[in-house]
């Protein structure tokens, strides 16, 4: 099993910066990506931005230029950097991290977390 902890959300006005963190933790072979959904109230989930354990990123398009993955392999955690803000960035995110429980086993199980609130406000 794994554990997907979200931390970092809260409210902030327009132009500020927030950086939300992912912790993972359980016992599994390897993550192969960790990804940043969001979503609004009576909106589908949307993705934002998703790494993989090589450290290639992909942005969605309204939020290129202003938020920035990373991700620490030792720690099994993620961050979205969140800059220059914007109202219609409002939504709860989510953390999703797809992962492997052996080396061997070609399935790949996706798990999430429990969604932090992010509210751009003026």
């Amino acid at each position: 099993q794994v554990q997907l902890v979200e931390s970092g959300g809260g409210l902030v006005q327009p132009g500020g910066s927030l950086r939300l963190s992912c912790a993972a933790s359980g016992s599994f072979f390897s993550i192969i990506a960790m990804v940043w959904y969001r979503q609004a109230p009576g909106k589908q989930r949307d993705l934002v931005a998703r790494i993989t354990s090589g450290g290639v990123t992909n942005y969605a398009d309204s939020v290129k230029g202003r938020f920035t993955i990373s991700r620490d392999n030792a720690k099994n955690t993620v961050y979205l950097q969140m800059n220059s803000l914007k109202p219609e960035d409002t939504a709860v995110y989510y953390c999703n991290a797809i992962v492997k429980f052996s080396a061997t086993m070609k399935n790949e199980f996706i798990y999430w977390g429990q969604g932090t609130q992010v509210t751009v406000f003026s």
